[in-house]
């Protein structure tokens, strides 16, 4: 496939849809600076290549790219790539993924689908590239797929980007801190924000880690990156990473091939055992997942959190059950900078909406550390997806002994 060919990137489509938008640019940041320490060692020039870096090359600036494109006239189809919604699907009163009536919008324009079809564009890109055929307009697509491919993976692991329920909580105003905002905007900056507010001081100090530090830009979320590293991905979450990047096979189940245990041993400094693969998977219908990347699969515990913590069950019940408003913006989320400063600076006011920052809800997602778990996942999925597409495992570089 020529690159030249494609309309730049991904599926298909020219649809104009009101922009989306996860994590805002922090949480996006996050998973690809988690990412970036994860991964093989021949890897990050490559990116940085084709990301056509001239100074100090970073995972990070380029995460929240394709929202800040996404007004742009030419970008403006991608918009229904960000997040996917079943039609059945109404959490916390009924959770689908997708249920007997499917999928909404058009098939193939959803943010599992532009994982696949990102990574399938890399794919050809890097067969090219190898056989030194590539194009001006192969680089270019290769950069805009590679942006997306980092932006999506963090999409996904934002649970309000797996439903459609009242454009994935945009339209369902909430108090946080006796602060009026919305459901959205609160999983998309407000719970972080206040997560970074409230890091405990010895994160402020380096780890003793040049395989977290080194990879850190001196950012006001780099306490926050220590302690997810820390505490989670080299604390609570070890045993569970392994589990992470599983695809489960329905059939002619077999081990895992020497190429990806070498991968996935550079994702977490050991070998990897008890792997499995097989052929095309159950994915609801996308035709997504495989052997070896599975977005459906991954996305769908994740997506159980809107019905089990996401949505709690009070907003359905009086007096809280008409708060639903409309808007133009179709999953639209404003948690920018800017935006989040607003919220903790404006003053508290008695407002009519169901208050979510309690032990109830926002102490529960906070003692299970729901928001860094998420994060740690798209950051290790990412980096294994990466490692996977670029890798040069004959290279010398891979006899480099990866402690993190």
């Amino acid at each position: 496939m020529r690159f030249s060919q494609v309309s730049l990137i991904l599926a298909a489509g020219s649809t104009i849809i009101p922009y989306v938008s996860a994590w805002g640019a922090v949480g996006h940041e996050v998973v690809a600076t988690v990412a970036q320490m994860h991964l093989h060692p021949s890897v990050m020039p490559i990116l940085c290549d084709i990301l056509n870096y001239k100074g100090d090359c970073h995972l990070a600036p380029v995460a929240a790219w394709a929202d800040r494109v996404r007004g742009l006239p030419q970008y403006r189809w991608t918009g229904p790539l960000h997040y996917i919604g079943a039609t059945d699907d109404y959490p916390s009163e009924t959770c689908a993924f997708p249920g007997e009536k499917g999928w909404e919008g058009r098939k193939n324009i959803n943010v599992l689908s532009g994982i696949r079809n990102t990574t399938s564009v890399l794919e050809d890109y890097m067969e090219l590239r190898k056989a030194g055929l590539t194009t001006e307009s192969d680089e270019d697509a290769a950069q805009v797929a590679l942006k997306f491919l980092i932006h999506f993976v963090g999409d996904m692991h934002m649970p309000l980007h797996l439903t459609g329920r009242d454009r994935g909580g945009n339209g369902i105003k909430v108090s946080f801190d006796s602060r009026v905002t919305n459901l959205h905007s609160l999983w998309d900056g407000l719970l972080i924000a206040k997560r970074i507010r409230t890091i405990p001081s010895n994160y402020t100090r380096p780890l003793p880690l040049p395989e977290v530090e080194s990879h850190l830009r001196g950012t006001i979320y780099d306490p926050y990156i220590r302690r997810v590293v820390w505490e989670g991905i080299m604390g609570k979450y070890e045993d569970e990473l392994d589990s992470w990047l599983t695809c489960p096979a329905e059939l002619s189940v077999q081990p895992l091939q020497t190429h990806w245990e070498q991968l996935l041993s550079w994702t977490f400094g050991r070998r990897i055992g008890s792997w499995i693969m097989g052929s095309r998977l159950t994915d609801g219908g996308l035709n997504t997942d495989d052997e070896t990347l599975c977005p459906y699969h991954w996305a769908t515990p994740i997506h159980a959190l809107n019905c089990l913590i996401v949505f709690p069950k009070a907003l359905d019940k009086p007096p809280y059950s008409h708060v639903s408003f409309s808007g133009t913006d179709d999953h639209a989320c404003n948690s920018s900078n800017k935006a989040l400063e607003v919220h903790w600076l404006s003053r508290p006011r008695k407002n009519p909406y169901l208050e979510l920052d309690t032990p109830e809800y926002s102490g529960v997602i906070e003692d299970a550390w729901i928001v860094e778990k998420l994060m740690s996942q798209g950051g290790i999925r990412l980096a294994a997806i990466l490692n996977w597409l670029f890798a040069d495992m004959d290279s010398t570089l891979s006899n480099r002994t990866y402690t993190l």
